[in-house]
């Protein structure tokens, strides 16, 4: 008999088409109410940011920075840094470059601040953008420095005859060049059920895996589940499953070589992506040389028993 274990942090509630608390990288869908904002999120919203996203956010930045100082000279007047065109586009155009260069602090030297006014703005800029650049190093540092894991997981879980049994499984690899150190996974298991009162509940099970950790890994890992009397999935046939409001949860966790420390990855499956009757094809050969070739496009590729 399949064993219940206590909520992992996701709630027993449940209600009919409920959306997963974890996407399938790993990420989380909660919506957040009336959450403070802190500095600190800032740094993190940054760090985590797509590299496209964060590099878009710094020209934006840049742009919006210079937009700003530029009609700021404007404003002052043109004068006090360069002779007046008596255009506005032109003025504003050398008021933007202007600002670029003091931003940047590269000063070429063929404009410059002969007021006051415009003095006390320029060495204000330069301060920002002093700042502005070492908060742009520190962020690049802390992307290129974040621990991450790198497995790719199967897009699929299939279900097959095991034994004397049936077997739920799925694959994972590293992405990297680098041998996995001691990769452990676990796996729960949430189910969400109408009880007789009508209401939705989950239930967690914690899934037994054949093997949940090994010594190392340089090519691909495929993680059996043995459907037996102890499982939770015992009870339901092959068509129950397909529609069961289920989630598997998945923690990995291996010493990353790169950075020489532990790294964890969360991933989640629903059951809508359960191939039945089949078997993973195989995603590593050897060439002439006798080296070992993994196909990284043959993670979830499948192939009749």
């Amino acid at each position: 008999m399949a064993k219940k274990v206590k909520d992992p942090g996701f709630g027993y509630k449940s209600s009919k088409n409920l959306k997963e608390v974890l996407n399938k990288d790993g990420s989380s869908n909660v919506v957040h109410l009336n959450r403070k904002f802190n500095s600190n999120d800032l740094y993190v919203y940054c760090v985590d940011l797509s590299w496209w996203k964060f590099f878009l956010l710094i020209i934006l930045c840049y742009v919006v920075l210079n937009v700003f100082f530029g009609l700021l000279y404007v404003g002052i007047g043109i004068e006090q840094i360069t002779q007046s065109s008596k255009s506005f586009g032109s003025d504003f155009l050398n008021g933007f470059f202007f600002s670029a260069q003091t931003l940047t602090t590269v000063g070429y030297g063929g404009i410059s601040p002969v007021g006051v006014t415009a003095n006390f703005i320029a060495a204000f800029e330069a301060m920002i953008g002093l700042l502005s650049f070492s908060f742009i190093t520190g962020l690049l540092y802390g992307r290129f420095s974040k621990a991450k894991a790198a497995l790719k997981f199967s897009d699929n879980l299939i279900i097959r005859d095991f034994k004397e049994e049936k077997a739920l499984m799925f694959r994972l690899m590293n992405s990297r060049k680098t041998v996995m150190i001691e990769p452990e996974i676990k796996v729960t298991l949430s189910i969400s059920e109408q009880d007789k009162y009508g209401e939705y509940q989950r239930n967690y099970f914690s899934i037994k895996l054949e093997r949940e950790k090994i010594m190392y890994l340089p090519t691909i890992w495929t993680l059996v589940h043995e459907i037996d009397e102890s499982s939770p999935l015992y009870k339901y046939s092959n068509e129950e499953i397909k529609d069961l409001d289920a989630e598997l949860y998945i923690l990995v966790q291996y010493h990353e070589e790169t950075y020489s420390q532990k790294v964890y990855q969360v991933i989640s499956y629903d059951f809508s992506n359960v191939d039945f009757d089949v078997k993973y094809a195989p995603s590593y050969s050897f060439n002439d040389e006798g080296y070992t070739v993994l196909d990284h496009e043959k993670l979830s590729k499948v192939e009749k028993l």
